[in-house]
């Protein structure tokens, strides 16, 4: 695995505590040992190993937005008017806390963000009053998801 020209060598047994941790990150690190078959002293020394290299950070909880009242999840490709205005532009994104992903693309747009709204009333609100009233933002492109019909991440 390379990481910033770096390159982090990991193993079959790093491989399957991955795999542990990322089906379930509360998952006790004595009940990992005992599945892969060696001691928690050994998984905790991986572990650091691991979180040193920037392989992992941290753990985080997975909130259900819908029980939260957020029902409409879209992507906004976002065009600004010059290249340079990306870093203004992205400052001002990180201010709106529907925004959950930003991501500076090739392509036609500059940006290509995630956001989340109660519902479709919302969401033009954010549009109208947010995210095409920052400087530079010449226009934008909505596309909603109505279902999210796979979430993961890498497969190890």
């Amino acid at each position: 695995m390379k990481i910033n020209s770096l390159v982090v060598e990991i193993d079959g047994i790093d491989k399957e505590i991955l795999r542990f941790l990322m089906e379930d990150a509360r998952m006790p690190i004595l009940q990992i040992a005992n599945k892969i078959g060696i001691s928690g002293a050994a998984i905790h020394q991986r572990l650091r190993k691991l979180e040193q290299s920037g392989v992992i950070s941290g753990s985080k909880f997975t909130v259900n937005n819908k029980i939260l009242g957020y029902n409409t999840m879209a992507f906004v490709g976002i065009y600004l008017d010059k290249a340079a205005r990306n870093p203004e532009a992205v400052r001002d994104l990180k201010k709106i806390p529907e925004v959950l992903e930003c991501h500076y693309t090739t392509g036609n747009w500059s940006i290509l963000i995630k956001i989340i709204c109660r519902d479709n009333e919302h969401l033009m609100q954010l549009l109208n009053t947010k995210i095409q009233a920052i400087e530079g933002v010449s226009r934008t492109e909505t596309f909603i998801s109505l279902d999210q019909q796979i979430d993961r991440q890498i497969q190890l």
